[in-house]
């Protein structure tokens, strides 16, 4: 046991403290837990699976207290997630090679780091100047959906971008509705993977790192990241992200 602490004991300090702060703001934090464990020697199917099973005990706690708050508008997220729920199914369903694996995951990476740094702002403070698009909104759904189940996120990183760019709604209801997003992808998108029969995981690791996501995700939640600003945290994650999407676009392209 001292051994696996020993091995993994950077692992689960990063993974604490991406779950605190991607939960102040709505993010279950994928994209930063496939980084780190791309940077391991565990195989591509556990990776995936892992990071899929941390979305959802870090953003669960977080779509609840959204919900209490009011912040969810079903109309609109309905035609999001009709086509992105099943699009996750498949795409953890589907059977991939490691280096394409890899691939998908370096060019994900890119893009969050890219919409991570760019931090799109949402100046609406009503809804009023939002045009309802279902067929918009299906497509961003099922894109992003397909895409997640086969890398292992639960899309929020790439989601949340969109919707500010086409002034969707408000910020706090974006990040409501990222966070739910999240959740019922990643839970589609590892029922996709569970039914592969090549499926496969790290049991010892993967509950350690559920117990931590969930009480950085409780307590980030809650009170935020309130000591550094989150402006600049996200700049900074971002530029990890980029660097590590490089280091893998690199060795497998």
């Amino acid at each position: 046991m001292i051994d696996f602490f020993v091995t993994y004991w950077w692992v689960i300090f990063g993974f604490f403290t991406i779950a605190l702060l991607y939960s102040s703001v709505g993010f279950g934090g994928g994209s930063s837990y496939l980084a780190l464990l791309a940077l391991t020697p565990l195989l591509f199917i556990e990776i995936r699976s892992i990071s899929l099973l941390c979305n959802i005990a870090v953003v669960t706690g977080g779509t609840y207290i959204f919900a209490k708050s009011g912040h969810f508008n079903w109309k609109k997220i309905v035609p999001l997630v009709t086509f992105s729920v099943p699009m996750a199914f498949i795409g953890g369903y589907l059977k991939i090679s490691q280096s394409l694996f890899f691939i998908l995951l370096g060019f994900s990476l890119l893009i969050a780091s890219l919409s991570m740094f760019l931090n799109f702002k949402n100046k609406l403070d009503t809804d009023q100047y939002y045009k309802k698009n279902s067929l918009r909104d299906a497509f961003f759904g099922g894109s992003i959906g397909l895409l997640s189940g086969m890398v292992g996120i639960g899309g929020g990183i790439f989601l949340a971008p969109l919707l500010h760019l086409t002034k969707w709604d408000t910020s706090k209801k974006i990040a409501a509705t990222a966070s739910f997003f999240i959740l019922v992808n990643s839970i589609s998108g590892l029922l996709g993977q569970i039914t592969n029969p090549e499926f496969s995981i790290n049991y010892e690791l993967t509950l350690v790192l559920l117990i931590t996501v969930f009480i950085g995700g409780q307590i980030g939640s809650r009170i935020g990241a309130k000591l550094v600003s989150q402006l600049f945290l996200k700049k900074a994650t971002a530029v990890l992200i980029a660097y590590i999407a490089f280091t893998i676009l690199s060795k497998y392209l």
